[in-house]
């Protein structure tokens, strides 16, 4: 059996993409065994606690191994991706391949030995010392075991992970393709996944699959005898499955352990205002016909935001945070406005650097352009970091109103609820009018009453009166 090491293959390890992670799960495979990558090429997206992140690999190569298949989570530190550099030897070849090939020409051989330049010390002949962390604390600086080699092209994974992206295993194993979260679904619904026949590409048996083939066999169960009155259906179920398990990681795993800690950690209080917004609405479809705001997503989002920052500018002590360790209230002289977002992966909040810097039309520059990376799944972690004040719209899903929890780190976050036309006193006459009800929770360890008061009666003012954003601007 071969123990030498190839000095030519270059282990790429899971960075640290987010400050002080300690895992992320692999979400896809860009790249191969065998193929072809350059320095800066994106191989795989992973997902943090914060985000999807996509990574770039830091070798000119070919892929030889990929170390873990799609799924799953990997802390950081480990290897993840085996590149063949440009320039080096051929990776050895272990015992049994050497048997079964036929001997090669010696001449050739020690051609190639004699042609490859020897390191002048042993300080050149150890790897370039680049570090693949993109931020954060580095990575572990144990050594990683090489898995050993059928061949120089072939990659051997852990018994344990037969299958990768789709790829069939050995042709001698009848093990069915299908991946992790389908085989725990199967074993969950008592499927053998053996008798299932798959239908997704390349042979690989999905969720459908299973759920198709767990629903004949509550159909072919033993019928009550004839004598014996029917028994109750059982209530009704998704594809005839009674539960289902989601494994909760990554976004949706971070959000809650935050706000678990949130809610048990900052004494929170939450107060209402329902307001008359018929003039904001106005003014935003004024908006969308003038010059300036071409092209950007104007709505009432967008004034909102712009009423909370004239408020905030109003009650600056509302943009706070509290220093446990050092007792202290730390007062942000900048806004870094949080928009709450749901996404497939769980809710995010993003935020908006120096908000408070902006004009309206690159705040809805700067809206539109977090909203569209949500959606895309791209959020960078940097763009969730720093928060100072959020804003989450419960509207949206019809919904009149809401008490949210602090993002950690924060003192006051404000929910907008749905915008109806409801019977309202206007001029001492009931009229049809758009109306809106806000709830502001905020830290009552640093934010009291008044203050708390005075920022949401600030911003039902500018709403029922957007003139304000002027005059108070």
């Amino acid at each position: 059996m071969t123990t030498m090491t190839d000095a030519s293959v270059r282990e790429f390890k899971m960075p640290d993409v987010g400050e002080g992670l300690t895992e992320a799960e692999i979400l896809k495979w860009y790249v191969q065994p065998g193929d072809t990558v350059t320095d800066g090429q994106v191989v795989c997206e992973v997902e943090t606690a914060k985000a999807a992140v996509e990574l770039p690999i830091p070798y000119d190569g070919v892929v030889s191994e990929l170390r873990f298949p799609e799924g799953t989570t990997v802390d950081v530190g480990t290897a993840i991706i085996a590149v063949r550099v440009a320039g080096g030897a051929p990776a050895p070849v272990p015992a049994q391949a050497e048997a079964a090939a036929p001997a090669a020409p010696e001449a050739p051989a020690a051609a190639a030995t004699a042609s490859a330049p020897a390191p002048a010390s042993a300080e050149e002949a150890k790897p370039a010392a680049r570090q693949p962390v993109l931020v954060g604390y580095g990575v572990s600086t144990s050594a990683t075991k090489r898995r050993p080699r059928k061949g120089p092209e072939v990659t051997v994974l852990a018994p344990a992970q037969p299958e990768l992206n789709g790829h069939a295993p050995a042709a001698d194993s009848p093990r069915p393709l299908a991946k992790p979260p389908v085989r725990k679904l199967a074993k969950d619904l008592g499927v053998d996944l053996t008798a299932v026949t798959p239908s997704g590409p390349d042979g690989i048996i999905t969720r459908e699959d299973v759920h198709a083939a767990a629903t004949p066999a509550a159909v072919t169960a033993p019928a009550p005898v004839a004598a014996a009155p029917a028994a109750p259906a059982p209530a009704a179920s998704y594809d005839g499955v009674r539960e289902t398990r989601i494994p909760v990681k990554g976004v949706r795993k971070a959000t809650a352990a935050a706000m678990v800690g949130s809610a048990f950690t900052a004494p929170h209080v939450t107060e209402f205002v329902t307001v008359d917004v018929t003039r904001t609405m106005k003014l935003v479809e004024e908006l969308k016909q003038d010059k300036e705001m071409q092209g950007r997503r104007v709505n009432p989002l967008l004034l909102i935001a712009k009423a909370l920052l004239v408020a905030i500018k109003r009650n600056p002590d509302i943009n706070a945070s509290w220093d446990e360790a050092n007792q202290e209230i730390v007062v942000k002289h900048y806004v870094n406005l949080g928009i709450a977002a749901a996404t497939p992966r769980g809710l995010i909040v993003p935020n908006i650097k120096d908000a408070q810097d902006k004009t309206l039309p690159q705040l809805a520059d700067s809206l539109g352009e977090l909203v569209a990376t949500a959606r895309e799944g791209k959020t960078s972690p940097s763009a969730m970091q720093g928060g100072t004040v959020t804003i989450t719209n419960v509207g949206v899903f019809g919904v009149d109103t809401g008490t949210p929890i602090l993002n950690p780190g924060e003192s006051a976050i404000l929910a907008i609820g749905a915008i109806k036309l409801q019977p309202w006193v206007h001029k001492g006459k009931v009229k049809p009018r758009q109306v809106t009800t806000l709830a502001l929770s905020f830290d009552h360890r640093l934010v009291d009453g008044e203050l708390g008061s005075k920022v949401l009666a600030d911003v039902a003012a500018i709403l029922e009166q957007p003139k304000r954003l002027i005059t108070w601007a």
